[in-house]
């Protein structure tokens, strides 16, 4: 008889600690006045594992959350640095787009959660205010969870950022 290993995560985001971020995100978000957060938390293999929303928060912004995310996991990297690398690849970004039907949105707040090896668990994307305010809310939540991220910084100048 054969022996079969099967394959084992590394690592998990539970429920709880996915709800320890969103709720850190969304206290960043009130403690800097900011706009109406919606929030997404997806495990590495890009399941839905929390959302929440914030009351007056757009009718779009949980897909645009969940975009965000996605993204990041689908390319390994956080949104920020997806929309830096790819802002002269608008054809190599149209294909992306078309290839996640319509899930991968390349701009910031859509944030890795990485375990102390970073190791990726899963990813936050956030949207609601600017997307640089948005990527610091993230960042926090994840931080104050006792988890890194990617970027583990957020824009120096996210505070600057305007509507």
């Amino acid at each position: 008889m054969v022996e079969r290993q099967l394959w084992k995560a590394r690592s998990i985001l539970p429920l709880v600690q996915a709800e320890v971020i969103i709720n850190g995100a969304l206290l960043t978000a009130r403690d800097h006045d900011m706009e109406p957060m919606s929030v997404a938390i997806l495990d590495n293999g890009g399941h839905l594992i929390a959302f929440k929303r914030e009351d007056g928060s757009g009718i779009l912004r949980p897909q645009i959350a969940m975009g965000k995310a996605w993204g990041a996991l689908g390319m390994g990297a956080s949104s920020r640095l997806l929309r830096d690398r790819l802002s002269a690849r608008q054809g190599f970004i149209a294909a992306l787009t078309d290839a996640s039907e319509g899930r991968f949105v390349p701009v910031p707040g859509g944030v890795l959660v990485l375990d102390d090896d970073h190791y990726t668990l899963g990813a936050i994307g956030i949207s609601g205010d600017t997307s640089e305010r948005d990527e610091f809310c993230a960042i926090q939540g994840i931080t104050g969870a006792g988890l890194n991220s990617q970027p583990d910084e957020p824009d120096p100048h996210w505070q600057a950022s305007k509507l």
